[in-house]
């Protein structure tokens, strides 16, 4: 019951410095994952020292790093992964491979060896999935090109961390010549287990998670869900996978089924709450003597964390030929120690290729990585300058471009350009085919190029912020310019750049969000068609007609309730529910 009330103790403390930090960090206008960091290393045991003793809180950490990893492959789901299987297998070998590479040679400079180089630089090669596919989800980037490029990453670095933790015993010199071949069969057996494991939850999850609902029981339902994910996490780790790897595909698997949304309401509030503590752990790890006592050195790991693994990154993305946007975004989310990491350095202490010090000062400094990573994040879709400067490298190393396409212009006149070939614009294209409309497709993924192309889509690959590619699909001459992308700031930058080009085509833009319409709007869109209002409209709709309104009342009820709202932000969607109305009362529907 002590151990209890201390650990009761010391959450209340470390909670209260958190939102404390956290208030101050709003004012100061920096993400509140900053003040949750501040908070840990204030309270920790190199700070005030409120929390000693780290280890009970760690625990509850964990479970925060599995119900943070669950919730975000609920917004993937498995049949999304066959768009970044290439990401996964080049782009992630490209990006750890390097970065290792990387490490091997500025400690062989130093006079080190190559063993301790392959131990730091596999540690420093990890990214913080954790924090990286928070803010992606947060910006709704997942989908975008550079989301799938930096998921595609990080799912390798998570497998990565099996074959790291049993290469380390290896270059200690453990286990003799026979080790590697050990290695090899582990790998194996253990690919082989998870594959059978997944196949094998594919096949279970919906008809129990079936079986549940069929209870009516919200505390059932919650528990399940907690099962599944919690309970794959600890398969993945009795593997000898990563946790947050079992997380995620269990949330991936339960996304392909009806009941990822209820799920997703379920776990949201569990999800930030064990989120928010396990960021404040990761401050508690923070220790500023080691920055004081090293600063030369802290300084290096700092710019080899930040500077260096975005530039590797960088690199990594524009030679799988994504253009120079793209790859400038995967860089900077990158671009932070992750917490596995941690983990591999802890296995180097133990197996004496690391010693206490330097691990204190990596992990220091890491935390700090992660804090500016964050800050880089949210800053790096409103900075050109980069992009700018990997223009070079892109035509270099013969990134896909307009020059690339030129010989078969499509030269048309009056027509729709369709930017983004997603469900959205695979919908579009469709409808245009039958209403036998001419249009061109843009898209930035070469997946789905190729595709397209497969189906007989007249599509290309290019970026929508360049005017070079808007001239060579003809946006002067187009009749109307559709944007459908999962990028808010390429959204903007798309809207400006085609706008110069033409008065006269109509630009139509998607967005998630209600608040985003005004700006779109004055950035020259004709028309903003925002998500959750469209959705919300067509729900409340469809409850109207399920409690027994005809159609057409139910909608007009819709608009009156639509014209109680904001009228600027909803004079778009009020008329074209009244259009759809008038062409059904003149069908007589």
């Amino acid at each position: 019951m002590e151990e209890g009330q201390h650990l009761l103790g010391e959450l209340a403390l470390v909670g209260a410095v958190a939102v404390a930090a956290m208030l101050i960090a709003h004012r100061a206008r920096l993400p509140a994952f900053g003040g949750l960091l501040v908070g840990g290393a204030i309270a920790g045991p190199h700070g005030f020292a409120l929390v000693p003793n780290t280890a009970e809180i760690n625990q509850l950490a964990e479970v925060g790093v599995i119900l943070l990893l669950f919730s975000i492959g609920l917004e993937f789901s498995v049949s999304r992964l066959r768009y970044i299987w290439r990401a996964v297998a080049i782009g992630g070998a490209l990006q750890m491979g390097l970065t290792m590479g990387a490490a091997v040679l500025v400690m062989l400079a130093f006079g080190d060896s190559v063993q301790r180089g392959i131990l730091f630089g596999g540690a420093l090669a990890l990214s913080s999935t954790a924090i990286v596919l928070r803010a992606l989800s947060d910006r709704g980037e997942l989908d975008a090109p550079h989301g799938r490029f930096i998921v595609g990453i990080l799912i390798f670095q998570d497998i990565a961390v099996v074959p790291l933790t049993l290469i380390v015993p290896l270059m200690s010199g453990v286990g003799g010549e026979s080790f590697l071949g050990d290695v090899a069969l582990t790998l194996l057996r253990g690919l082989a287990l998870a594959v059978i494991a997944i196949v094998l939850a594919r096949l279970a999850i919906p008809g129990f998670l079936r079986l549940v609902a069929a209870t009516k029981s919200r505390e059932v339902f919650l528990l399940a869900v907690l099962s599944v994910g919690i309970g794959a996490a600890w398969l993945m780790s009795a593997l000898g996978l990563s946790v947050a790897l079992g997380a995620f595909v269990a949330g991936m698997l339960l996304a392909d089924t009806e009941f990822r949304h209820r799920a997703m309401g379920e776990l949201m509030p569990l999800r930030d709450a064990f989120g928010s503590i396990f960021f404040i752990s990761l401050g508690l790890l923070f220790d500023g003597r080691a920055l004081l006592e090293r600063p030369g050195v802290a300084a290096l790991i700092l710019i080899g964390l930040v500077v260096g693994k975005a530039a590797v990154a960088t690199v990594s993305a524009i030679a799988m030929r994504y253009p120079a946007r793209a790859a400038w975004l995967a860089g900077a989310s990158l671009a932070q120690f992750g917490e596995f990491g941690f983990v591999v350095l802890l296995i180097g202490l133990a197996e004496g290729l690391a010693t206490a010090a330097e691990i204190r000062l990596i992990v220091t400094v890491g935390v700090l990585s992660m804090l500016l990573s964050r800050v880089a994040i949210a800053a790096a879709p409103r900075l050109r300058a980069g992009e700018r400067l990997l223009r070079p490298l892109e035509q270099l190393l013969r990134v896909r471009g307009v020059d690339e396409l030129a010989e078969d212009a499509p030269g048309l006149h009056d027509h729709v350009v369709v930017v983004g070939y997603g469900v959205a614009g695979r919908l579009l294209c469709a409808a245009l085919r039958l209403a036998d409309r001419e249009y061109v497709v843009l898209e930035l993924d070469v997946d789905r190029v190729r595709d397209g192309r497969a189906a007989g889509e007249p599509i290309y690959y290019g970026d929508i912020t360049s005017p070079e590619v808007l001239r060579y699909v003809d946006v002067p001459q187009a009749r109307a310019v559709i944007l459908l992308i999962n990028d808010p700031e390429g959204l903007r930058r798309a809207l400006g750049a085609a706008r110069s080009l033409t008065a006269n085509a109509r630009l139509i833009a998607r967005t998630r969000y209600v608040r985003d319409r005004a700006e779109l709007l004055r950035l020259g869109a004709d028309e903003v068609v925002c998500e959750e209002l469209e959705a919300g409209a067509e729900i409340a709709a469809q409850v109207l007609m399920a409690l027994g309104l005809e159609g057409r009342a139910a909608r007009r009820a819709v608009v009156a309730a639509l014209a109680d709202g904001d009228g600027a932000a909803l004079t778009g969607i009020r008329q074209a529910w009244l259009g759809a109305l008038i062409e059904r009362d003149a069908d007589g529907v």
